[in-house]
């Protein structure tokens, strides 16, 4: 069985805190009628719908996509059932969970079982970043387009960041039950910027 977990791009998809200037702008610029092709032009936020952070995103003068590195976006990936955490994910939710050296984690919250963005959307509180920032995970997953919110200075993405831990948001998971799947994150292969859209999905 194979998950797309990405999200679908199109111009009335959820953007983060509804931002109409994070919604992406598809423009025809020739037609049959206009050219000998049909062609057209995407504009659109590197953090709208599925994507992965690099530093540069919350640290001055950190790592940028020149960095990528396919690797740690492929093999398994463990999700975690997080529907019970209604405003944050934090430490005493982690303590029970699987989670070891290298792992690839994926939480599964309410987020999953909207389109769209809600302004109270479940987030990795600074706690549960620092944990898993000690158990040495290689990826975290989040079905919300930010991995936290209303912390001051960013903490989770920091601690994450600073700590070679990628980050995925925008991850749709509400088919997807907990458990170990096989993961394949594919990145557009861009230059040099903060963060890359991802084609994500999961192999039962």
């Amino acid at each position: 069985m194979i998950y797309d977990i990405s999200m679908l791009i199109h111009k009335e998809m959820q953007t983060y805190k509804q931002n109409p200037d994070k919604s992406p702008k598809i423009t025809v610029d020739s037609n049959h009628e206009t050219g000998s092709a049909y062609e057209s032009t995407i504009t659109m936020n590197l953090h709208t719908g599925t994507h992965m952070d690099f530093p540069l995103h919350m640290i001055k003068d950190g790592d940028t996509s020149k960095t990528e590195n396919l690797e740690p976006l492929l093999g398994e990936a463990k999700v975690f059932d997080m529907t019970h955490c209604d405003q944050f994910i934090g430490l005493e939710d982690l303590k029970g969970c699987n989670i070891s050296k290298n792992d690839f984690v994926l939480f599964k919250t309410k987020n999953s079982y909207s389109d769209d963005f809600l302004m109270d959307f479940t987030y990795v509180n600074e706690a549960a970043s620092q944990y898993l920032k000690d158990k040495q995970i290689r990826g975290v997953g989040t079905d919300a387009l930010g991995i936290e919110r209303a912390q001051k200075e960013h903490p989770t993405h920091k601690i994450l960041l600073s700590h070679n831990i990628i980050i995925v948001e925008g991850l749709r998971l509400k088919e997807v039950k907990a458990g170990t799947y096989q993961m394949v994150f594919l990145p557009l292969k861009i230059y040099d910027v903060e963060a890359l859209p991802l084609r994500a999905i999961l192999i039962e």
